[in-house]
């Protein structure tokens, strides 16, 4: 049973943002920034690749609905919504959740993925490879 689990079956306290039936959002608490908050399903789903369609729909309605808040609330300019999947991706925590970090001008925090391009990638070659 992940720590996540725990949390929805009560026995680890959260501050709770936005909770339905199938899910939960919490802050969390080794925050990057300012309402750095956490979009879990209540099912336990270990990753992205094992989510169905059910759950899928709900999840992202979870996420949509948090992110609203966390603009609205928190008066946000922006916000960067992701998730690992796997432990060489980074996921520490085995069951599937979404990190929401709102942002605002100037906050300074680093999240842009294309400051470290690959450039010795084939395109053509990896394109091919993808869809044979």
């Amino acid at each position: 049973m992940s720590i996540f689990s725990k949390i929805i079956a009560g026995d680890i306290p959260a501050w709770k943002i936005y909770e339905t039936e199938k899910v939960l959002s919490f802050l969390d608490v080794s925050p990057v920034c300012k309402g750095h908050t956490l979009v879990i399903p209540k099912k336990e789903i270990k990753d992205i690749f094992e989510l169905g369609s059910v759950e899928y729909e709900s999840l992202m309605e979870g996420i949509k609905k948090t992110a609203e808040i966390l603009k609205e609330k928190l008066s946000a300019d922006g916000m960067n919504i992701f998730s690992s999947s796997g432990e060489t991706a980074g996921q520490t925590v085995m069951h599937l959740h979404f990190h929401l970090l709102p942002r605002f001008k100037g906050d300074g925090l680093k999240t842009n993925i294309h400051e470290n391009p690959v450039k010795d990638i084939d395109l053509g070659e990896l394109h091919k490879q993808l869809i044979d």
